[in-house]
């Protein structure tokens, strides 16, 4: 039987990092390339200007994300996955495959 150690577990140590629906949803938009914060907003229904603002501070305290300032005027920013954000695409399709099979 599998114990899990309280000191370190991978798995909830990940789950600790992403903790919310809306960072997950935010990555999965990204994968396709950078984006506006319209264009972000547009693709996840539900999901308000607050709170893809809190997401998108978050994600990139946690270095999954990357903000562009594109240009001054009229003002333009990009947001795009960093590495760290990318490496989750794996994950992301073991998820939707999963999702197809069993949700």
């Amino acid at each position: 039987m599998k114990k899990i150690n309280r000191e370190f577990c991978p798995v909830i140590e990940s789950l600790k990092i992403i903790k919310s629906v809306w960072m997950l949803a935010v990555i999965y938009v990204l994968l396709d390339g950078p984006k506006g914060f319209n264009e972000i907003i547009r693709s996840i229904p539900r999901l308000n200007a607050k709170t893809l603002s809190r997401t998108l501070k978050t994600l990139q305290r946690n270095k999954f994300v990357k903000r562009e300032i594109i240009k001054l005027q009229p003002f333009s920013v990009k947001y795009s996955l960093t590495q760290k954000g990318k490496d989750l695409k794996p994950v992301f399709e073991s998820l939707r495959k999963w999702g197809s099979k069993w949700a």
